[in-house]
C-alpha cells in the first residue's frame, strides 16, 4: 500500500509540470530565457519515479 501512495505522489509531478509550462506561455513579465529555463527546470522531477520505482522509500 506504501509504494501505490508513492507512485501516487509522483503522477501529480506531470500534472503540475504541465499547468507550469501553460502558465509560462502566459506570463509577460518574464523574459524569453527565463521562461525556456523554468521550462526545462521543471523536467527535473521525474527523478521520483526512478527512485520509487527501483526500490527506494521516500515516505
Amino acid at each position: 500500500m506504501k509504494k501505490v501512495l508513492e507512485l501516487l505522489l509522483c503522477i501529480l509531478h506531470p500534472v503540475a509540470m504541465v499547468l507550469i509550462w501553460i502558465n509560462l506561455l502566459t506570463r509577460t513579465d518574464i523574459g524569453a530565457v527565463a521562461k525556456l529555463t523554468w521550462a526545462i527546470a521543471v523536467l527535473v522531477p521525474f527523478v521520483p519515479f526512478v527512485y520509487v520505482l527501483t526500490g527506494n522509500d521516500f515516505i
